[in-house]
């Protein structure tokens, strides 16, 4: 149809010419006059007609070259048509897991121009699944004179896969593959986080965000990590502050980060910080990761630590890491029994391993050596999923109540303390 379409306008042309011609025939207007001289011929007509007469001869040629290279044109639409022929075919081959035929269609199609980069990307994993690597090298230095940015996100994304995440750094910090796509950014955010730069790869997240490169719950679990692992990295009180205050509201709430901060809080001797913030962030909303870590923190204020635990066991006196912290932090303002009872109420609640490290702990500081290593054997019991051993030494009336709190969990599954 196009051929047609194109004959048919010059027709049209030249019969406006020819109608031209015959309204410049008719007047008597002076239009100006051309005088050509060549190869002894000499030419003599009006501007009008000599401006036609070019467009014309123009056209012609222009249609003579047409025609001259429709076969040429002809064969290119046909190779272009095998080429994504074959493309579909290979992308189809490799989506059904058939590797070798996938990587063969896919390397043919690689020839064309047009879809020669898609082709050599889909190529590179087909290899990758055949674990080819000579072939995986081979596409890939293909697809570099290809496409230098497919390249980088091609490449990049393998050497994030081997645990190299500083060349993939390297590849997508080039400066012919900017700027980078949505997935070349993502892929950097997670080798700056990969190379322990996960201050600037969590400002990375505002473009991510913008160009959609992840989705939403994708997007929120690396929020997430980035500002959990920012804050681990944090060297200096005053950076740690710094990317604290930087955090939205939400993700001060969030346990991993809270966790992060308190951890580097403290080991940055900034104790009202670390334990501040797991406070606020209890208040808000009760997580039994944050109380274990209020227990376990390398920090003093051991009689506000405790005064805020008490306060707590009013609203979630069942809970067994909020027991375990309890007995934690009576055992460490040196007031043992009272450590015994919380302890032991958590581990009728399901506190398990950590309950019984912290009763061995506290029963070799009492200097009783077999309670403490029976103490132990009920922690590994625990890890393995077994039931622990009574521990000798319990009055009657304690074992009572202990048995009593085991017999109401024993009503959801959970297993009982045996003899």
């Amino acid at each position: 149809m196009k051929p047609f379409r194109t004959v048919v306008l010059l027709l049209l042309l030249l019969l406006a010419g020819v109608l031209a011609s015959q309204w410049m025939a008719s007047t008597d207007r002076d239009l100006g006059e051309v005088f050509v001289r060549f190869a002894g011929y000499d030419l003599h007509t009006n501007v009008p007609r000599a401006l036609l007469s070019l467009l014309l001869v123009g056209g012609a040629a222009w249609l003579l070259w047409r025609l001259l290279t429709l076969p040429f044109r002809a064969w290119g639409r046909h190779r272009r048509k095998q080429a994504r022929a074959r493309l579909i075919d290979g992308l189809d081959a490799l989506h059904a897991g058939h590797w070798q035929k996938a990587e063969k269609l896919l390397e043919r199609a690689a020839d064309d121009d047009e879809v020669g980069a898609i082709a050599r990307v889909a190529a590179v994993r087909a290899a990758q699944a055949r674990g080819d690597d000579a072939a995986v090298q081979r596409h890939l230095i293909a697809l570099r004179e290809r496409s230098a940015q497919a390249h980088a996100v091609t490449a990049a994304q393998i050497a994030l896969d081997e645990g190299q995440p500083q060349d993939a750094l390297v590849l997508l910090d080039a400066a012919g593959v900017q700027p980078l796509p949505p997935r070349g950014l993502a892929l950097r955010t997670e080798a700056l986080a990969g190379t322990a730069r996960a201050g600037e790869a969590y400002g990375l997240l505002g473009a991510l965000k913008q160009q959609q490169a992840l989705a939403p719950a994708a997007f929120d679990a690396m929020e997430i990590r980035l500002a959990a692992q920012s804050l681990h990295e944090a060297t200096d009180p005053n950076v740690l502050a710094e990317r604290w205050e930087m955090l939205t509201k939400p993700l001060r709430l969030q346990a991993d980060v809270v966790a992060a901060y308190a951890e580097r809080a403290a080991a940055l001797r900034w104790e009202d910080a670390a334990t501040r913030s797991i406070e606020q962030a209890l208040e808000s909303r009760w997580d039994e990761s944050l109380v274990a870590l209020y227990g376990r923190l390398p920090v003093g204020k051991l009689d506000s630590r405790r005064a805020s635990a008490q306060h707590w066991l009013q609203a979630h006196p069942a809970s067994p890491a909020l027991l375990v912290t309890l007995g934690r932090l009576a055992r460490l303002q040196g007031q043992w029994t009272t450590s015994q009872d919380f302890l032991h109420r958590a581990v009728a609640q399901g506190a398990g391993v950590e309950a019984w490290e912290e009763l061995g702990t506290g029963f070799d500081e009492a200097g009783d050596a077999a309670s403490a290593q029976q103490c132990r054997a009920n922690a590994v019991k625990a890890l393995r999923g077994e039931p622990p051993a009574r521990l000798s030494g319990r009055d009657i009336k304690q074992a009572i109540r202990d048995e009593a709190v085991i017999e109401e969990r024993d009503a959801h599954g959970l297993p009982r303390l045996k003899d």
